[in-house]
């Protein structure tokens, strides 16, 4: 499934260049996401996911297939497997800056692979959850940026999950409970009739 989204950044390209591919510096943004390790090139962590009651944490690692400083566009390919084994997951990210309005537009083509319980909710509802977890991220990512550009000394991100999974159905809203509506009352209709038997 492929997912297009942009956001923007008021500071110049050069240095969101420099922030948005320092992924130590920006993994505290992203919801769900806990960095663990940085190996060479490799950057290894854990994304947790809840659906209803049930948690999947996937583990997998991320790292730059390229990174074109000189045209501002960087490819990132990221896998992960659940904890479990009931689901994986795997995105090529591909992000674009350009000068846009004296700031930067990040343009970012997700392709994404996706298995498990998580895939249950097809495109509409992950481009919408996609969307929504980008504005938590670029809301934290932006704390970051914009001391950066006014010169002030970085100081600690202020995580954009604390560590909390992210949450599908809360994220989602009401896309997931339209479909999750007539599947209730479905059930509801089945046990009633077996009841009155």
């Amino acid at each position: 499934m492929e997912l297009r989204n942009e956001f923007s950044v008021p500071v110049p390209v050069e240095e969101a260049w420099a922030v948005l591919t320092d992924l130590e510096r920006v993994a505290p943004c992203m919801p769900g996401l806990e960095l663990q390790e940085v190996a060479g090139d490799d950057y290894r962590g854990v994304v947790a996911v809840k659906v209803g009651p049930m948690v999947a944490r996937y583990q997998g690692v991320a790292s730059f297939q390229e990174r074109d400083e000189a045209h501002h566009r960087a490819v990132i390919r990221a896998e992960g497997r659940e904890s479990r084994g009931q689901g994986n997951a795997a995105a090529t990210v591909t992000a674009t800056l350009t000068p846009a309005d004296g700031g930067t537009r990040v343009t970012l083509h997700t392709d994404l692979k996706i298995t498990g319980k998580a895939a249950q909710f097809g495109r509409g509802v992950l481009a919408d959850v996609s969307r929504r977890l980008l504005g938590e991220f670029v809301r934290a990512l932006e704390a970051d940026v914009l001391a950066a550009a006014s010169g002030e000394e970085r100081g600690e991100i202020a995580p954009a999950s604390s560590g909390e999974p992210i949450d599908l159905l809360a994220t989602a809203g009401s896309p997931v409970l339209k479909r999750i509506v007539p599947i209730a009352i479905a059930v509801a209709v089945v046990l009633w009739l077996l009841l009155r038997r």
